[in-house]
């Protein structure tokens, strides 16, 4: 049976990999098997190989060596239970004797399926964000005592306390990102759920009540680390919820998967479990999220920062122009930057030691954090951003104007990270995994979340999103289970919802992606910013007589938006505070925000998505069959026009 590694300390911790012919490799090499983000690793720093029917660890050089229970080696012949340590990270190896597949070590308690209760319902979830997290909550209280559910995330670990979230330095990065929250998605929420999101000054409500607020309460701005480290709190209080510091692999939990009425998937929006049943839920269209045949993406750089700016002023600021988008927690949270085609093209790395480039911060994406020398350095790979060594770099000018329009000193600019949005079109998001057997029960499989619809974060919609498509199913499975095969019948009103909420927030994500000029021709944001900034570095005049009509008309256009938001944001700036504030930004800049428009409010507001509409009843839609008028008599006391 296979031998594995397994990791005990750092962001490897409860991960295990399966030893076999090829050589197993140790480093901060984003291309080693085991990535180890250690500073004190070298990197190639070490090297499993298959030796004579066993496997011998050799130390590659590396400046602070390899370690075997504590004593340093060059070249070890490893046994059961070998403890190795490469940096502050170690690893267990285990010679696998015994078991049919290699699983996580918190897995071993687990229940045999066959003394499974047959009136249980048993639900894997991949994923543990606040999605995951959020569903199974939620199923749990709506059936208790009658559902088993199991939570796989490789961005955990087990501690003392139980199952908490990896740290920054562990490699689970971008945790400190602020979210709006609108109110009919919160007050969906139990209380207990509410009550532990919502402490005194965990949130703000920085952006207006509007139309699609609830009772007229406002969208809340929270962390998505606070969330995420309350909902998992909740999670490891429940008997019934099962969590997994692990990576769901779905070809080794196939025989187990077997045993689930339901799997649900929302690790992301690059699901691997999604793509591995890609033939089950159909193909995703991207046709619809195209102009002139070509598949619309937009490339956004996120900068943490600190603003120095009140909220009203931030919000202004915001919504007058579609270049930077802040969305913040008393200030502190993500400034992003929509780029161009050429701009995303500069988001590279440079590994400082071997002088080449490396694309992480747009690839993986990694996050970059300032140290100490004042370079923006990857922890994973370590690599330095690029356009903040070429200081006169063209990028790196534009995000210090970004700075300075949000009152953001450069020095409060603690990292850089970046996202890609992809949308496409989902044909479906439930789809029968395999049909009941004499010994299966049938599994279901689910998308939700950003696996099911990844949705462009300037209109603040994914969270939100997610939240509904956790509360639908939930619901519909709590007026579904009875301890009988599921049927597809019984996904119905979920289904619905989906493509509801697919439809509606879709349509908002792809208004921010694109706008219609002049001539009626529909363009690409970005596309019409390039053009700008091009023209803007073009001209010749540079000194306030050229800045003065793009300031005029940027002023004008925010003290039309400050007349609008006024009444539901109290304490917006006066005419000179706006003045004064613009007047320090660059011509071109300020061309630029103008050209690029202000937030298409009116085509992305209105009405929200409300699920609720779905669950209001638990009788069945019944549909009479229609009589036919020759035979129909009208009832008593009504004329029988009045019937038509």
């Amino acid at each position: 049976m296979p031998s594995v590694i397994v990791g005990r300390t750092g962001p490897f911790t409860g991960q295990s990999v399966v030893l076999g012919s090829a050589p197993l490799t140790f480093g901060r090499k984003s291309d080693s098997g085991v990535v180890i983000v250690s500073a004190n690793a070298s990197r190639l720093h070490a090297e499993i190989v298959a030796e004579d029917a066993g496997f011998v660890l050799y130390d590659r050089d590396s400046r602070n060596g390899t370690y075997v229970n504590d004593q340093r080696v060059t070249r070890h012949v490893l046994r059961p239970n070998d403890c190795i340590r490469i940096g502050e990270e170690s690893f267990l190896y285990e010679a696998q004797d015994a078991m049919e597949t290699v699983m996580d070590l918190s897995q071993l308690d687990v229940p045999r399926v066959g003394v499974a209760d047959p009136g249980m319902l048993r639900v894997t979830i991949t994923g543990g964000g606040p999605v995951g997290l959020a569903f199974a909550l939620s199923l749990d209280e709506m059936l208790p005592g009658r559902v088993a559910i199991t939570i796989h995330d490789g961005r955990w670990i087990r501690n003392d306390s139980g199952v908490v979230w990896k740290s920054e330095a562990q490699g689970n990065v971008r945790r400190q990102q602020v979210v709006t929250v609108q109110s009919r998605q919160y007050l969906a929420l139990s209380r207990e759920v509410q009550s532990a999101l919502f402490d005194q000054g965990a949130y703000s409500e920085m952006w207006p009540v509007g139309p699609d607020s609830v009772d007229g309460r406002p969208p809340r701005n929270i962390r998505i680390a606070y969330i995420e480290d309350r909902l998992l709190e909740l999670a490891n209080k429940r008997a019934a919820i099962r969590l997994v510091p692990k990576r769901f692999d779905p070809e080794e939990q196939q025989k187990r998967l077997s045993q689930e009425h339901i799997l649900v998937i929302c690790e992301g929006g690059r699901s691997r479990t999604r793509d591995h049943f890609a033939d089950r839920f159909g193909g995703a269209d991207a046709s619809i999220y195209s102009l002139d045949g070509e598949h619309l993406q937009d490339v956004v750089l996120g900068l943490r920062v600190k603003s120095r700016l009140s909220d009203p002023m931030s919000v202004l600021l915001t919504v007058s122009q579609n270049r930077f988008l802040l969305n913040s927690l008393r200030g502190e949270g993500f400034l992003n930057m929509r780029l161009t085609r050429e701009e995303a093209k500069n988001v590279i790395g440079i590994d400082p030691v071997r002088q080449v480039f490396e694309e992480c911060i747009a690839a993986r994406p990694c996050l970059m954090s300032r140290e100490e020398d004042n370079e923006f350095r990857c922890p994973t790979h370590g690599t330095l951003f690029l356009p903040a060594l070429l200081r006169s770099s063209p990028l790196w000018k534009e995000i210090r104007q970004g700075l300075n329009l949000f009152g953001v000193a450069e020095d409060d600019l603690s990292a850089i990270t970046s996202f890609r949005l992809d949308m496409v079109q989902r044909p479906r998001f439930t789809a029968q995994l395999s049909r009941p057997t004499a010994t299966s029960p049938g599994t279901y499989g689910l998308l939700l979340g950003d696996a099911a619809n990844a949705i462009h974060f300037w209109p603040g919609r994914g969270l939100n999103s997610g939240l509904a498509s956790a509360t639908s199913l939930a619901r519909t499975l709590s007026r579904s289970w009875r301890g009988k095969p599921l049927r597809d019948a019984d996904f119905i009103r979920h289904e619905a919802a989906m493509s509801m909420l697919q439809y509606r927030h879709k349509s908002r994500a792809w208004n921010a992606m694109v706008t219609t000029d002049e001539q009626g021709v529909t363009r690409a944001i970005k596309d019409i910013i390039a053009r700008s900034a091009e023209s803007g570095h073009g001209s010749a005049g540079s000194g306030p007589a050229s800045r003065r009509p793009d300031l005029d008309e940027l002023l004008d256009r925010m003290l039309a938006i400050r007349e609008r938001l006024g009444s539901r944001v109290p304490g917006m700036p006066t005419d000179e505070e706006l003045r004064s504030h613009l007047a320090t930004i660059a011509p071109a800049t300020l061309r630029v925000l103008q050209e690029s428009g202000a937030w298409d409010t009116l085509i992305v507001g209105g009405e929200e998505a409300d699920i609720d509409l779905f669950y209001q009843s638990d009788s069945p839609v019944y549909i009479p069959r229609p009589a036919d008028p020759r035979s129909a008599a009208p009832a008593a006391g009504v004329p029988r026009e009045s019937l038509s």
